[in-house]
């Protein structure tokens, strides 16, 4: 859905949302945590927003796309595009067998495999439970919508010590 209160140039802000929430015991990216219910991503939304961006692409189970909608994506449809994928294993190259016993989706290659045919400008991707910061989405659409040629890309750093969890393991890349 297309509006009138675009900046440019465009850049999307995709946002996976589909994961289990396995150690947290339920899906964190739809918990309301603000004063009147809001969800952790609707705090990344109005920064990006606020920075620039202007369609956010939600990386989603099929099962959540009513439930997300109603929370915050028709509201968010009043200030931006919004775009719903689904990460499914349709999105998978085809040469690639998913094992018999997986149930869950796989991670960010996938996400972004899924959300491969709605993204045509400059993207950031960012984790649905995770809050970054309006500085972060300032520094990132600067970053994303002055590269001088198509096929490049940056990514924000973090210290590993700072994104940790004291309350389970998780799985980290260190550049």
């Amino acid at each position: 859905m297309s509006n009138d209160k675009h900046t440019t140039p465009n850049a999307s802000l995709v946002i996976m949302a589909a994961g289990m929430g396995s150690r947290y015991g339920g899906n964190k990216q739809i918990d309301g945590i603000g004063p009147s219910g809001e969800i952790l991503m609707e705090y990344s939304i109005h920064d990006a927003l606020k920075a620039g961006f202007n369609k956010i692409v939600f990386i989603i189970k099929p099962e959540m796309e009513a439930t997300l909608r109603k929370l915050c994506g028709d509201h968010i449809a009043k200030k931006a595009d919004v775009v719903y994928t689904f990460q499914t294993y349709d999105s998978l190259p085809s040469f690639y067998t998913v094992p018999n016993e997986r149930t869950k989706p796989f991670g960010t290659v996938h996400a972004l495999l899924a959300a491969k045919g709605v993204v045509n400008t400059p993207f950031a991707i960012l984790n649905a439970d995770d809050y970054y910061g309006v500085d972060s989405f300032k520094t990132m659409y600067k970053a994303i919508t002055e590269m001088p040629t198509t096929g490049k890309a940056c990514m924000m750093g973090y210290r590993l010590k700072n994104t940790v969890s004291e309350n389970g393991t998780v799985t980290r890349g260190v550049c």
